[in-house]
């Protein structure tokens, strides 16, 4: 094989081989005899590639016009509209298509996508693609000038539903999947490019494989604020898309978001507080042992923003978790078991450790059903038991396991659900007892909370107590608050 066929052999082009040997000698002439054949060939080649891209991601809008591969996730129908001064309407089809990289949506027009409709074009086909990118309703769009199918590429992404949230890949479309809420975030405004305005919201999905990020545009954004955690829904119609380094579930104008009355199960599973390490993003789940006031305070740009700072522990530690915007908001109570996923790892104040819970948290408040899988800050779980597990949340929602499992065979005491907390003999708090209680303030006001080490214990007392200070209570405990009697 010659210098030419080898050159041509290497190119990515519809050019034939006899036009491309034309193009050659024309080249030569051209230069007079400045450049060879070779030389001339390769001259060639370059120009021929010049709009190839390596992937999808590299392709922008505005670019002039670009040749990729990419495979055929989902097909859209055809749709007709009516042409300005013409008699005859026109008509488009849309094609979701992907690589390893990303996803985008392919428009075919007239002739190409009536033969789409009459299903010349199968999911799961590889194009080789020659358009013009733009900037579309819902993301990147490619006008298609042509399109072949190349039998011999392979894209490693696969078309269809997911019927997981760990079985979702890159560029995937046509997505159905079913999870349960975790959390849900306000609707937010912007403005597009052509002046019309933009709205857009945010959910936070788990099933018993893991958790995504969904984000609604538009219509959809409503579901963010008419659903509440613990409902139970299907996404129909989604796309894939990556942001920051992880996966986010998409749902434009053509899905939808359903609550359905199926159970879903969600099983998270958070790291050990005292295994954290400084600028990890972990997720970390425990009982609250305090909760601050919110405060409020002034950014550089004279907008306001807010933090609230809770302490949660598990069966290895503890942490102070800041929550900031939104999430200051939650209903967060001492006693109450909480999933904080996606935290940061910070310096915090005397050289300790801190959470902070952004705009990409999730902050979860469990259900009365759930339990914690090592016993939670009640001291469920041994610490041998903690190193060999995550200390995470066994369950959450509907079906979820009792939170009052024996746990004699280890002598650790039951957490009762939705509080953590348990009495200082070791046995569950129980309506009516008069106990006995050692520890230090770890929150002032009503009621105030003393952590011994081990377990918290609200109190309702009239004393004025201060933080840190540490003092013993003795009196009747009822609907899990000691009401002190004698305080020392």
């Amino acid at each position: 094989m010659g210098a030419i066929e080898d050159i041509y052999e290497d190119l990515e082009t519809d050019v034939p081989e006899e036009e491309f040997r034309e193009a050659v000698e024309e080249k030569v002439e051209q230069m007079g005899g400045l450049a060879d054949e070779e030389t001339a060939a390769m001259l060639l080649a370059h120009e021929l590639n010049e709009n190839e891209v390596n992937a999808i991601a590299d392709i922008e809008p505005g670019m002039d016009e670009v040749k990729f591969l990419a495979k055929v996730m989902a097909v859209g129908d055809l749709k007709t509209f009516e042409r300005d001064e013409e008699d005859e309407d026109g008509r488009v089809i849309n094609v979701e298509a992907a690589d390893e990289s990303g996803s985008l949506r392919l428009a075919f027009w007239d002739g190409q996508a009536v033969d789409i409709d009459e299903g010349k074009l199968e999911v799961g086909d590889v194009l080789r693609v020659k358009g013009r990118p733009k900037d579309g309703y819902n993301g990147l769009e490619v006008s298609v000038d042509k399109a072949e199918p190349d039998e011999d590429a392979t894209i490693d992404v696969e078309p269809g539903a997911g019927s997981s949230i760990d079985a979702l890949t890159m560029g995937q479309s046509d997505v159905t999947l079913r999870g349960l809420v975790l959390d849900t975030d306000t609707i937010r405004t912007f403005d597009r490019d052509d002046g019309s305005e933009g709205r857009v919201s945010n959910l936070t999905l788990g099933d018993e494989t893991g958790r995504i990020r969904v984000t609604l545009w538009d219509d959809r954004a409503d579901r963010a604020e008419e659903l509440d955690a613990g409902a139970a829904v299907e996404i129909i119609d989604g796309y894939v898309r990556e942001r920051d380094g992880s996966l986010e579930l998409h749902v434009g104008d053509q899905g939808a978001v359903d609550e359905v009355e199926d159970d879903v199960a969600f099983e998270p599973d958070a790291d050990p507080i005292a295994e954290v390490e400084l600028e990890e993003t972990v997720d970390i789940a425990g009982v609250v042992r305090s909760a601050d006031p919110k405060r409020t305070f002034d950014r550089d740009d004279g907008s306001e923003g807010q933090v609230r700072n809770v302490r949660i522990q598990d069966a290895t530690g503890d942490i102070r978790v800041a929550l900031w915007g939104d999430k200051a908001d939650k209903d967060i109570a001492p006693g109450d078991e909480v999933l904080a996923a996606d935290v940061e790892i910070q310096d915090g104040w005397q050289d300790d450790k801190e959470a902070s819970a952004s705009w990409n948290s999730t902050i979860v408040v469990l259900d009365d059903g759930a339990d914690l899988a090592t016993g939670g800050a009640g001291g469920g779980a041994s610490a041998e038991t903690t190193d060999a597990e995550h200390a995470g949340l066994s369950s959450f929602g509907d079906g979820a396991d009792d939170a009052d499992t024996d746990n004699s065979g280890d002598g650790a005491a039951a957490v009762s659900a939705g509080t953590g907390d348990t009495s200082p003999d070791g046995g569950a708090k129980s309506a009516g007892k008069q106990v006995e209680f050692t520890g230090t303030v770890v929150q002032t006001g009503d009621p105030v909370v003393l952590d011994d080490g081990e377990q918290t214990m609200s109190v309702e007392t009239g004393e004025r107590v201060q933080l840190g200070q540490e003092m013993t209570v003795r009196g009747e405990l009822r609907d899990d608050r000691l009401h002190a009697e004698d305080v020392f």
